[in-house]
């Protein structure tokens, strides 16, 4: 199995109902109706789950509407939030202009491929996710009376930037962009840029968060992307397999911390970006995978390297994380750290149902 139920997870529902209790102005949602786009995604089902969860708990009145392109997979993933009044599932594809089902308070646009082997295999549709999908969505907003546009966009925009200091939102760095992989890295800037200009030229309420590398449940095993990888080998009992020396650093950030920092500045925020990354998870390739293997002692799994070599040739590199400071002044802090993170991430396959085994729902 690749996947899991993610809303009859355990460790879902623990983490969604934990970023519901944060000491944030969720009457601000009272009433709404709020779309999520990409909502069979992992990030885009944490924030449908924290929705749920912040509705049930204060009991806000709210609809919450999932807009994803296959209604066949995001239903075995969703589970029991199918049975529920507040939540509606809803076919589209956001790269063609078409009705999204009235008027919304807030747009959460979470729709585009996000596996690096969808990058390269569909860089059109990448590209048009990103471009097209921002702008219908932008366009029907406008159309609709306005309201809130919440872009999850990715720390790919800045491109390589000089230096070895943690990235902050106002850096700026060079990015190739005549080449199929930058479908993805190019669409996300262009969404960027159509916020700014909807902004100023309509008055939209526009904001985009820019995430580092997020693991946590809701990955797949076959995501293709080294945190995703090692869940794999962890759950297959599998010695942690390394194809490089793994001297490379990014920014991994739990996904409850990541989709909580994004309700912080929804909430709370003034700016029009925010990157969400837990700066103590600035580590290298290989630290993370020690973490995973580590993660279940008693399996006793090592890290298995293709090229010998590489297991002493290990050295740390320039950090190319995300700064933190502008989220972490509205007071966001990350609650897991990253050993938490991976033993929850983990857990889920381990206490969850398993998509295609379905078991009782659990709910919060």
């Amino acid at each position: 199995m690749n996947d899991v139920v993610l809303f009859d997870s355990p460790v879902f529902n623990e983490d969604v109902s934990q970023i519901a209790e944060s000491d944030l102005p969720w009457e601000a949602y009272r009433g709404h109706r709020i779309l999520v786009t990409g909502a069979s995604g992992m990030i885009p089902m944490y924030i449908v789950g924290t929705l749920l969860a912040a509705n049930e708990k204060y009991g806000l009145g709210l609809k919450v509407t999932g807009l994803v392109r296959s209604p066949g997979k995001a239903k075995a993933r969703l589970g029991s939030a199918l049975e529920r009044n507040d939540f509606t599932l809803f076919e589209g594809d956001v790269a063609k202009p078409q009705s999204i089902g009235g008027a919304y308070e807030t747009i959460f646009h979470g729709a585009s491929p996000a596996r690096p082997t969808l990058h390269k295999a569909s860089p059109v549709t990448t590209l048009k996710a990103n471009t097209l999908g921002t702008l219908n969505l932008l366009d029907a907003q406008v159309a609709n009376g306005g309201g809130s546009f919440v872009l999850l966009s990715s720390s790919e925009v800045y491109g390589a930037v000089k230096g070895g200091e943690l990235i902050t939102e106002d850096s700026v760095g060079e990015l190739q962009h005549f080449a199929p992989r930058a479908g993805y890295s190019e669409g996300k800037r262009i969404a960027e840029t159509a916020l700014a200009a909807y902004a100023d030229e309509f008055g939209t309420n526009s904001l985009s968060i820019r995430f580092g590398h997020i693991y946590g449940p809701g990955m797949a095993l076959d995501d293709g992307r080294v945190q995703a990888d090692f869940l794999a080998d962890v759950v297959n009992d599998r010695d942690i397999r390394m194809m490089s020396a793994g001297a490379a650093t990014r920014t991994y950030t739990y996904v409850a911390d990541a989709a909580r920092g994004l309700f912080f500045a929804h909430l709370r925020g003034q700016d029009a970006v925010y990157n969400v990354a837990d700066p103590t998870g600035n580590i290298s390739i290989r630290e993370l995978a020690e973490i995973f293997a580590k993660a279940r002692p008693e399996k006793g799994l090592r890290l298995a390297f293709d090229n010998q070599e590489d297991m002493a040739q290990f050295s740390p590199v320039a950090s190319l994380g995300l700064a933190s400071e502008r989220i972490e002044q509205l007071g966001w802090t990350p609650l897991h750290s990253l050993d938490d993170g991976v033993s929850r991430t983990i857990r889920a396959f381990e206490d969850g149902p398993l998509v295609g085994d379905r078991a009782t729902s659990a709910q919060y």
